[in-house]
């Protein structure tokens, strides 16, 4: 990664009006530079956050149940949460130099047109996490509120769109928040589960099975890469010359750190209980805490921890949607009536698929995880590989958005190397529906994840350079992103001393 360079052509600026207090009013447009704030250290906290949460646990707790020791499940879990999150932390540094949603730039690797081939499997898994999220916190808010799980699952639903309507500004406070309490409630529990099973037993058996250690690796690992497709959308608003490399480690370091918190816990507490944490993830977790009270206040934070992520989900979702739709319709910005109709849109086919598939949830999500992975390699190998490689971080802001410019509508060097990324992961998959014939050769290893990355970053650094000179710009292109037509109102005083605000975040 270079530091972002400056360049003779201007970039998005005070033209375009500050969003106002709390509620975000920009979509998927560039934001300009009078609208930027905030430091890279809260893309630590938001991703700490985000990750300290019991869907995390839920995953550590997967890679024992599953078959690996406690001892070799640590170790696996941290060399994926590694791995993926340096590919993701990648993605994150993308943020501030373009200063768009992260599938934005997609288009120019995938055409304006052709993005929306990843961006329908990026919605699904949107939709697929927002679900498995909505199951666990759904747990939560039944038990604290005695009404069921059903009820808590929509009361959580309805929360989580709300929250998500609202938008950047509050994302990240709420992010902060749940870093702080979610860091208090898992030293606690920690604290608790070592009173009741000593760690030197839980971590005395060291049989190494190759196939279980990978599994591990691969549930981490696509837990971090699950993230690429958005993680752009929560740094974008940081100054333009933020250093990438600080946003880089601060994303880096807050999710490795988030989740491999979690997911330890997780597969201690799997070990500890002998696989008695599946089928009630959330009453064995609350239940080490405690009765009573302390019972109360480990479900409001499990469902305060899964709130984050969720809205994240939800957000997210909502970018890639809009993406996908301007991309056919020439379309810059939206009303906040659209923001909340395709929130509203994602809350309730999550909803659905949560009421749906929550009486086999752990078998079900495991699942759902390792799948999304062969969807979600090979687009971060083409992003990656042309956004550092073959553009050097060079693009044309205002082409994005037309399909008759140099990025054009359908780019099929990426769409035919993203397919052949996906196909060939297939030998290699091993998943409860299907599995591969190059598997047991490998002794039931998964290797699927690393096959979708390595190859289609080749393939597409090969392809890319067939067009290199017609495609990439000689410096960053940034006019003509904010139209006149397209500014916002100018920004008030209760505006302007709410981004002053803002920027300690």
């Amino acid at each position: 990664m270079s530091a972002p360079r400056s360049t003779g052509t201007t970039p998005p600026s005070a033209g375009a009006a500050a969003s106002g207090g709390l509620v975000e009013r920009r979509s998927i447009e560039a934001v300009p530079d009078a609208e930027r704030h905030g430091r890279p250290f809260s893309q630590f906290t938001l991703w700490f956050g985000a990750n300290l949460q019991i869907t995390a646990v839920v995953t550590g707790a997967l890679a024992v149940v599953l078959g690996a020791d406690a001892f070799w499940s640590l170790i696996a879990l941290l060399l994926g949460n590694l791995l993926g999150g340096a590919v993701m932390a990648l993605h994150s540094a993308q943020g501030p130099r373009l200063g768009l949603p992260q599938m934005i730039s997609s288009r120019a690797q995938f055409g304006v047109y052709g993005a929306i081939v990843p961006l329908v499997c990026v919605v699904v898994m949107y939709v697929g996490f927002f679900a498995s999220g909505t199951v666990l916190a759904g747990q939560a808010v039944g038990h604290l509120t005695h009404l069921g799980d059903v009820t808590g699952i929509v009361v959580f639903a309805l929360a989580t769109a709300l929250t998500a309507v609202v938008g950047y500004r509050v994302i990240h406070r709420l992010g902060r928040v749940a870093s702080i309490v979610g860091a208090l409630a898992f030293l606690y529990l920690g604290v608790r589960l070592l009173q009741r099973a000593s760690l030197g037993d839980l971590l005395a058996d060291h049989s190494f099975h190759l196939p279980a250690f990978l599994l591990a690796i691969s549930l981490s690992a696509s837990w971090q890469l699950a993230f690429g497709p958005y993680v752009a959308d929560y740094s974008r608003y940081l100054p333009r010359d933020t250093s990438p490399r600080a946003t880089f480690w601060c994303t880096l370091g807050g999710t490795v750190l988030g989740s491999q918190w979690s997911m330890a816990f997780g597969a201690l507490a799997a070990a500890a209980s002998a696989g008695a944490i599946a089928g009630d993830e959330v009453g064995y977790v609350v239940g080490l805490g405690g009765t009573g009270i302390i019972a109360s206040v480990l479900y409001f934070v499990i469902a305060l921890g899964k709130l984050t992520i969720n809205v994240l989900n939800t957000y997210g979702g909502f970018m890639s949607v809009l993406t996908g739709v301007t991309g056919f319709r020439a379309q810059r910005t939206l009303s906040q009536r659209g923001r909340a109709g395709y929130v509203l849109a994602i809350m309730l086919a999550g909803t659905v698929v949560a009421l749906l598939g929550r009486g086999n949830f752990l078998d079900s999500f495991s699942t759902f995880l390792l799948f999304l992975l062969i969807f979600f390699t090979p687009w971060s190998a083409i992003n990656l590989v042309d956004y550092y490689v073959i553009a050097k971080e060079r693009y044309d802001l205002p082409a994005l958005s037309d399909p008759n410019g140099r990025y054009g509508g359908w780019r099929w060097r990426a769409i035919i190397t993203y397919v052949l990324g996906i196909l060939l992961q297939l030998p290699f998959i091993s998943t409860e529906f299907y599995t591969g014939p190059l598997v047991d050769p490998l002794g039931g290893a998964d290797i699927s994840w690393i096959v979708g990355l390595v190859v289609p970053a080749a393939l597409y650094a090969l392809l890319a350079r067939g067009d290199r000179a017609a495609r990439v710009p000689e410096e960053m292109i940034w006019g003509g992103v904010e139209r006149p037509e397209d500014a916002l109102p100018p920004a008030t005083a209760g505006d302007k001393a709410a981004l002053a605000g803002g920027a300690a975040g």
